[in-house]
């Protein structure tokens, strides 16, 4: 069978209720806004409440994505989540999310690969229906980090915020596989074992499974060498998007909006310094959200939907970068994206 070719027909997104300022932060920690925002960028994040899980805000981003593409769950054929805070180890995100929006029957899994997660799991939704082996695919970006979060380390309780985030995935009838055509280009995907453990949860798997020691040294939250992380993201996003952009004969400056993962406002400037990137063709929302990890990029396409920064033929460049350390970039000619009203 020929590949077909493959459109991203909607997104929708969650985000929870509660904002956490910069300024409340510095009442628990030593830190203030001033500190907070000239470091990273960020002013206010969302925080899910005691009993908001992964899912809870997957499902209902996944709602919003089908609804916005006249989609029923029932016509659904895969759901894969992307998540480094999933409910829990097993069963998958995906399966909760799958019962919540009464997808019945449409096979569900989770990916792995940290911030990059959106990104990986986009190409391989993308295989699914370009094989034909499904038609109709969602790709869920949900995350509660705030409950992976040690709040007494100043170094990441400042950084993250909860989100989730949903895209619809199908196959262009005729879609033809130029790259002036509506639909996803390609992938530069990757990975740097040697930086596994500059950001990681040591601990609740086989590695280091729960005792008391674990609990009491704190090793079930994230951990993180900000400054290594740093150096690398801001090497490897100008690396990969460059990577994928030479691959199908397309310049940076045919690029009409450049979204990368929300981690730190001075990367994705640096990032934008070295591929020549005006700003005004960048978005942004790590003030108001923080680092969203896999729900960062669903939230910037949502966005960029609604303030028109996305028409019909625009070319979008999205890279992803995190854990791993791994790393992603994807390039999609959009057609008409709908977002719910």
């Amino acid at each position: 069978m020929e590949k077909r070719r493959v459109k991203i027909t909607s997104v929708g997104t969650c985000v929870p209720e509660r904002i956490v300022t910069n300024d409340e932060l510095s009442l628990s920690l030593d830190t203030s806004d001033e500190w907070i925002s000239t470091r990273s960028g960020i002013r206010e994040r969302r925080i899910a409440e005691d009993s908001q899980a992964a899912s809870d805000l997957g499902a209902v981003a996944a709602r919003r994505a089908l609804a916005a593409a006249g989609v029923q769950p029932s016509e659904l054929d895969l759901i894969i989540t992307a998540s480094l805070s999933p409910d829990m180890i097993f069963p998958p995100t995906a399966s909760f999310i799958s019962g919540a929006i009464g997808a019945n029957g449409a096979a569900a899994f989770d990916l792995s690969a940290a911030c990059t997660g959106f990104v990986y799991a986009l190409a391989t939704a993308e295989s699914f229906v370009a094989s034909g082996r499904a038609n109709r695919v969602l790709v869920v970006g949900a995350e509660v980090v705030s409950k992976m979060i040690d709040w007494s380390d100043r170094g990441t309780a400042v950084l993250f915020g909860d989100g989730a985030g949903a895209v619809l995935l199908e196959p262009l009838e005729n879609g033809r596989h130029d790259t002036d055509a509506e639909g996803i280009i390609g992938f530069d995907l990757g990975n740097d074992p040697d930086g596994a453990g500059l950001l990681e949860l040591p601990a609740g798997g086989s590695r280091l499974p729960a005792t008391a020691d674990t609990v009491a040294n704190r090793l079930h939250f994230l951990k993180m060498n900000g400054s290594e992380v740093f150096r690398c993201a801001t090497r490897i996003i100008a690396v990969s998007a460059t990577r994928v952009l030479e691959q199908y004969g397309l310049g940076i400056n045919e690029v009409d909006l450049f979204v990368p993962h929300q981690a730190n406002i001075r990367i994705i400037d640096a990032a934008a310094r070295k591929l020549g990137i005006p700003r005004e063709r960048v978005i942004s929302n790590l003030e108001r959200y923080g680092n969203t990890s896999c729900a960062s990029i669903p939230l910037c396409l949502d966005e960029a939907a609604s303030q028109g920064r996305i028409q019909p033929g625009s070319l979008v460049l999205m890279v992803g970068f995190g854990a791993g350390l791994s790393w992603g970039s994807c390039l999609v000619r959009f057609g008409d994206l709908k977002k719910e009203a």
